[in-house]
């Protein structure tokens, strides 16, 4: 399988620029007719969906009305027995059971029973003439515990079967409990009770099951938490073998919206009704292809193949034109891969593969200009990444200074601080050289020392430092803020946790055509494993420090000076540390300095 897929993809990279053209034309074409049908097919299918939307909005619609009805009759009907039987009549009158009896007669195709009781849970008075069965306990039902609770509140139940009381027929009838707390008389003396009559479940039966919405969608009624009612699959939901997104339905809002629910695309119609807080809910799909939209479709894959020839024709001649011009252009671009950038070549065919010949001619004549130019262009970029990084004073040294300035004068050392000032101002001049990068042994040399008096006045005399220079070298060249990073480190690091006797010698001389700098401490030293990580790594240097590295400055080094030169680490723990700095021996101003 592997093989024979190896060969096709190679037959189809070898392909002809003729052939490769009409291919990928057709294909284009293919895409775009297809699109265009689809766009075409889905716009017939959203139709047809607005239009079942419509329709089965209509349906719903006129279905809420239909329980939004039947609850209020069955709501005036609990205010009839309440305020025109019950609140007039004292109980132990036979014109209470009258009163009830009329109301159950005239309404018995929607009620199944009425019943009275009392707050202690005893039957004051049923209709028809009915008992509670035996072991019942009223008052620990559910409707009894909510009526009590909420005076005037008409509570309806979820369905059940009818058990609450005795009754001649063998099979139990399902029922809706409406319930109200209502107050009673009796000898003249008002106590609570509780009004319950059970409406007949078959009315949401007979109401729903008439229902058909449109595209294979229906209909169920649940309660505000979520629970159903009533369901066209209830029995199948009973018994585990279907599922329904009920309670995802009781938190959407009334109206239609289309959901993603189950991995599919439904659309759900809610509508609210009235007092009860229930929810009627409409489910419908996306719409099938019936009959006309398969005509539609058939015509639209005429119309597809008719293009496809007409197209075939088209290509089959732009492709003959385009092609060999291009084939000639392609045997001269396999030559500039081959490395042959003095390749000739002839630009011909239409102004787009002229134009394109002559592109690629002018590119080759810059390739060869930014081959040359690449190397120097780099040494640019990274001459100016270190001098932008060296350029930066580290504004705790500056505020450390001038505090130690501050407190001289403050303590009445005035020679004390004017030779503070001076090493501070010669520190900042020789920093900025005029924007130079090379300067003379002599002002390096001048730079770190207005710099180590500054940090031994700092330290109140925590180290010793000596400076010695041949004076033959201090005309030779050298790289700015090259030696204060390092006598920076030797003070930070190695004797941060000294106590005194700390002692810093920095020499310059040269051998042969070479220049030497060491920087040498007594410091706490390192081991050879992180020595020789420091030209190696980026060590962070310290916060405190002007934030310029070992690395870095080695890396300058090489940069100005080639990577023959550069810095040697020599360190034992406990003993010091030694850093030499090799340089060529070349006197200031024989070379551009301005590097």
């Amino acid at each position: 399988m592997d093989k024979r897929l190896s060969i096709k993809k190679l037959s189809i990279k070898n392909l002809s620029i003729g052939s490769s053209i009409f291919i990928y034309f057709t294909v284009a074409a293919i895409i775009a007719i297809t699109l265009i049908s689809l766009i075409m097919f889905e716009r017939f299918t959203d139709s047809l969906n607005a239009t079942i939307i419509e329709e089965n909005a209509g349906i719903i619609g006129k279905a809420g009305e239909s329980v939004d009805s039947y609850l209020r009759n069955a709501m005036k009907i609990s205010d009839s027995i309440y305020y025109n039987v019950i609140k007039n009549t004292d109980i132990s009158d036979d014109n209470i059971k009258n009163g009830m009896n009329l109301i159950y007669v005239n309404n018995d195709n929607m009620i199944d029973d009425i019943a009275l009781i009392a707050g202690d849970g005893t039957l004051i008075e049923s209709m028809p003439a009915l008992r509670l069965r035996d072991g019942v306990n009223v008052s620990d039902k559910d409707f009894f515990k909510k009526s009590m609770a909420k005076s005037e509140y008409i509570y309806f139940s979820m369905p059940h079967i009818r058990n609450l009381f005795d009754r001649n027929e063998n099979s139990y009838s399902w029922v809706i409990s409406m319930s109200r707390a209502v107050e009673v008389t009796s000898e003249g003396k008002a106590t609570q009770a509780v009004l319950l009559i059970n409406l007949n479940y078959m009315f949401f039966e007979e109401l729903f099951s008439n229902v058909n919405l449109g595209n294979g969608g229906y209909i169920y009624l649940i309660n505000d938490k979520g629970d159903i009612i009533w369901h066209p699959r209830q029995n199948e939901i009973y018994a585990g073998r279907f599922t329904e997104n009920n309670k995802y339905a009781a938190g959407l809002k009334d109206g239609i919206s289309v959901e993603n629910i189950g991995g599919k695309k439904l659309t759900v119609n809610i509508r609210t009704i009235g007092y009860t807080g229930w929810k009627l809910v409409g489910v419908t799909g996306s719409a099938a292809l019936n009959a006309d939209g398969m005509k539609f479709r058939l015509f639209v894959l005429f119309v597809a193949d008719l293009f496809l020839f007409l197209l075939a024709v088209v290509n089959a001649f732009i492709s003959n034109r385009i092609s060999n011009p291009i084939r000639r252009l392609d045997g001269s671009v396999r030559e500039i891969e081959r490395g042959n950038l003095d390749v000739n070549i002839v630009p011909s065919g239409s102004y787009e593969v002229e134009h394109l010949g002559n592109s690629i001619r002018n590119m080759l004549s810059r390739i060869k200009v930014l081959m040359s130019d690449l190397v120097e262009e780099h040494n640019a970029k990274r001459k100016s990444e270190f001098d932008t990084l060296q350029s930066q004073i580290n504004p705790h040294f500056l505020y450390n200074t001038l505090d130690i300035i501050v407190w001289m004068i403050e303590n009445e050392k005035p020679d004390k601080a004017v030779s503070i000032v001076t090493a501070l101002a010669k520190f900042f001049r020789i920093s900025l050289s005029k924007g130079k990068n090379i300067i003379t042994v002599r002002d390096e040399v001048e730079h770190v020392r207005n710099y180590l008096m500054i940090q031994n006045m700092r330290f109140k005399n925590r180290f010793e430092y000596n400076i010695k220079v041949d004076d033959e070298v201090l005309s030779y060249s050298s790289l700015k803020l090259m030696l204060q990073p390092l006598v920076e480190n030797a003070i930070y690091h190695g004797m941060e946790f000294m106590d005194g006797d700390g002692e810093i010698d920095v020499s310059v001389y040269k051998e042969n055509d070479d220049l030497y700098f060491t920087i040498t401490d007594n410091g706490l030293g390192m081991s050879e494993d992180v020595a020789s990580t420091l030209l190696s790594k980026d060590i962070i240097p310290s916060k405190r420090g002007s934030g310029i590295g070992v690395k870095n400055v080695n890396e300058r080094i090489k940069l100005y000076f080639g990577a023959g030169y550069g810095l040697f680490v020599e360190s034992e723990p406990d003993e010091g540390t030694k850093i030499t700095i090799h340089l060529p021996a070349i006197v200031y101003g024989e070379k551009n300095e301005d590097r």
